[in-house]
């Protein structure tokens, strides 16, 4: 399948702004199924320079500095993806997630793909004893692992509640799962940090969602906005498998990877700094079209 994005950014400020430095992650990725064909950006007011590199996870990452004052920044990211993927059978046999545990530990590889830099905490996934609880009940003993990993999404499907209003990216994920309710990053960090309780390398993936509903049906939540889910190394063989708890469903053709690392304060699509501005707005236009 071959998707047309555009993603639009905008910052409305209540005061002029002088001067502002940002990061942005909207590159889709290639590789892991998906194939980059072409990518832009259009940022006003224009930049005084643009430099890319790839950080330590390899995600494209473009640093911006705006040296002209403005009171409104709009960023008009837009791309052509290819979709290729074919996920696993939710009864697909796999192996014991005590053996992948152990696997993933003695993983002397310490690049971007290794699975021993996604089984530890993370500033916004802290591993707590709760959560971990909460996960090993889908993990009993000599379990396969992605068995348990889509029962746990499961549960997270059915026992949170999808409420855009309840969270915003800094409430901690302690009141996350004690209200449970939230959003997909929120639901995508419980997931990890339940994982790499036991464990488990368990990455975030940012990108975006493409859904075409059955006549009478709603939309699936995430559908025309960015988008969060799982990573979950399942071993040698399967590799890194999607799961999308927000949705219970694995992830196919129709989610589109922009970054894969260890929770979203290393994956956000626009951040950055400032000066000059008392309050913002920010508002986010996503359309995910199928080209063919």
């Amino acid at each position: 399948m071959i998707y047309d994005i555009r993603h639009v950014t905008t910052y409305s400020y209540q005061s002029s702004v002088s001067f502002a430095r940002c990061s942005l992650r909207l590159e889709p990725r290639s590789g892991d199924g998906q194939e980059l064909v072409s990518h832009s950006v259009e940022i006003r007011p224009r930049p005084a320079d643009r430099n890319v590199r790839r950080d330590f996870f390899g995600t494209h990452t473009e640093s911006i500095l705006i040296e002209a004052p403005h009171r409104t920044l709009r960023i008009d990211s837009r791309s052509r993806v290819s979709v290729s993927r074919q996920a696993p059978g939710r009864t697909a046999p796999s192996p014991a997630w005590e053996s992948v545990r152990d696997l993933a530990f003695e993983a002397t590889s310490l690049g971007p793909a290794s699975p021993i830099g996604y089984v530890f905490a993370s500033s916004l996934v802290p591993v707590q004893q709760p959560v971990t609880s909460y996960a090993s009940r889908s993990f009993p003993a000599g379990s396969g692992i992605l068995a348990g990993a889509i029962d746990l999404m499961h549960r997270i499907r059915t026992e949170f509640r999808y409420d855009p209003k309840a969270t915003v990216i800094s409430t901690p994920l302690k009141e996350v799962f004690e209200k449970r309710h939230g959003v997909c990053q929120d639901f995508a960090h419980v997931m990890i940090a339940g994982l790499r309780g036991l464990g488990l390398p368990a990455a975030y993936v940012s990108g975006y969602l493409r859904t075409i509903p059955p006549p009478g049906q709603p939309r699936l939540q995430g559908a025309d906005a960015t988008h969060a889910w799982v990573s979950l190394w399942c071993g040698e063989g399967l590799g890194w498998i999607g799961l999308d708890p927000t949705n219970d469903i694995l992830v196919e053709n129709d989610h589109i990877e922009l970054a894969m690392a260890r929770d979203f304060s290393d994956v956000s699509p626009v951040d950055g700094i400032i000066v000059g501005s008392r309050k913002q707005k920010l508002a986010v236009a996503v359309d995910v079209l199928l080209v063919e």
